[in-house]
């Protein structure tokens, strides 16, 4: 039985992830890097940091699967979606950190863009609104404040990729400059009715159309890679797509009304709508789930930028715990919230409110409260704005949602998965496959291997879930979301 390779580069570490044809996972290793925060609101990753750190988990996973190269079938990518960097063309040498998604560097350009009534044009082609969450303000902000990289990109010497597409080209010793199209469309300069970069948005953001990669579908082959010489021999990059949407193909949500959430530093909720581009309204945004055979798939997505990111403030930037392993056990320690509310705007708050300038707090704190409350409130302040995106995706696409299919790392937290389903409403079924992200991306590598023949061969592939059903009482949950609902208010 052939085996795949999955890198999983997210916000917060780089994974290697090495899965069997059914989705069962045999290895894996993963190496966190750093967050660079330059000023308040703004966040760096150094892209060759990233690089070093996908070389060191692909040579941990080889040390300990002796002969591995001859049972690789190929080597998946899946990776943070909006977080974008320019890079040499010959080299693959990074020109900047790279610009991360949850960075607000872009936040005066969206302004100005929106007042002069641009809104409409890029949603309408893009599918998402304007704002410095997506790709296109950072390079319109790096373009001004670094005259050298801009005479780079305007000469060619410079090129422009997501992080897929960094390291593609660095995997591949620069031979394919190219992404997939769920990464193209994170950008706001790709548009996804017609599937190809966009002329008219490349110019409201000045961007030249020729320093992006070549956009390819998912399950396309992206050239070959032996991990600079890590691997005995040379291996397709087969099956390349963005973390929210590999996770979406993971699932199996391939009929429309079926959703998901991935828990991670941020989560993204997305609900299938099938083939046809629809405009939601004003909070949701309208993804592209994939292409396959040139035929597309739209979700209507809610965005969270801060979800399990405040369990990990609480550890690095408060010291209230020592590892994200500890805020179960604290957050049960007590009987509820003692009426303490975390709102996590400390990059701005997304949908459904899309807030840029609103900013964290805790409320409600008292003589009584301990730091068990404050852990618990930042546990529930993420089933909070899941509740709150599903109710705004629902009215947008009328129609009620009975279950959520739910995956990523804080899935093991079972205070947080039943505390969900209390307060969505919705059934709650947890992958057990919790790099579900990577598994989505190999899917993908398995289908454009022709290891497995088509995409209901893929849904046939065994899935096993941890179910958790709402149990709260009606009033409770009215009364606790209430409370949150004041708490935003707050802050907004």
């Amino acid at each position: 039985m052939k085996w795949i390779l999955s890198i999983d580069q997210s916000t917060s570490s780089t994974k290697a992830v090495l899965f069997d044809a059914v989705g069962k996972v045999l290895d894996k290793a993963s190496r966190d890097h750093r967050q660079i925060y330059p000023q308040p609101g703004w966040v760096e990753h150094d892209a060759e940091e990233i690089w070093q750190n996908v070389l060191a988990v692909i040579k941990e996973i080889t040390a300990r699967n002796p002969g591995i190269s001859n049972q690789l079938a190929g080597l998946s990518i899946t990776n943070q979606r909006e977080t974008i960097l320019v890079f040499d063309r010959a080299t693959g040498k990074p020109l900047h950190n790279a610009i991360v998604w949850q960075c607000r560097r872009g936040d005066s350009i969206c302004r100005e863009l929106n007042q002069a009534g641009d809104d409409d044009l890029v949603r309408r082609k893009a599918g998402l609104k304007i704002d410095s969450y997506f790709s296109a303000s950072k390079l319109k902000w790096l373009v001004a404040a670094k005259p050298e990289i801009a005479a780079k990109l305007r000469s060619g010497e410079a090129v422009i990729g997501t992080i897929d597409a960094y390291l593609i080209h660095r995997l591949t010793q620069g031979r394919v400059f190219a992404t997939d199209a769920t990464n193209a469309s994170r950008t706001l300069l790709y548009d996804i009715s017609r599937l190809k970069w966009d002329d008219e948005l490349c110019r409201l953001f000045e961007v030249p159309l020729r320093a992006l990669p070549e956009v390819r579908e998912s399950a396309a082959q992206f050239g070959d890679t032996d991990a600079a010489g890590i691997l005995s021999k040379r291996i397709p990059i087969c099956g390349v797509m963005g973390d929210s949407q590999a996770s979406l193909f993971a699932q199996s949500c391939g009929r429309p009304g079926m959703a998901k959430a991935t828990f991670g530093t941020g989560t993204s909720v997305l609900l299938n709508i099938g083939d046809k581009f629809r405009l939601p309204g004003e909070g949701t945004m309208l993804a592209l789930a994939g292409v396959w055979k040139g035929k597309p798939v739209y979700a209507f997505e809610g965005i969270i930028s801060f979800s399990a990111a405040s369990i990990a403030w609480l550890k690095n930037q408060l010291g209230l715990i020592q590892s994200a392993a500890e805020v179960e056990k604290l957050a049960t320690a007590v009987e509820d919230n003692g009426g303490v509310y975390l709102v996590p705007a400390f990059t701005g708050l997304s949908a459904p409110h899309w807030a840029p300038n609103a900013r964290a707090a805790i409320v409600g704190l008292s003589a009584f409260t301990k730091r068990e409350h404050i852990v618990r409130a930042a546990e529930e302040a993420i089933a909070y704005q899941i509740r709150d995106v599903l109710d705004m995706m629902q009215a947008d696409a009328k129609l009620s949602i009975a279950s959520l299919c739910a995956d990523g790392g804080p899935t093991r937290d079972a205070f947080l998965m039943q505390f969900t389903a209390d307060i969505t409403g919705a059934e709650l079924k947890v992958s057990n496959i919790a790099e579900s992200s990577a598994w989505g991306a190999a899917m993908n590598g398995l289908l454009g291997l022709g290891l497995c023949p088509s995409l209901e061969g893929l849904s046939a592939l065994p899935r096993e879930t941890r179910d958790f059903h709402p149990q709260m009482t009606a009033e409770k949950v009215r009364r606790l979301h209430d409370g949150w609902l004041a708490a935003v208010k707050r802050v907004l």
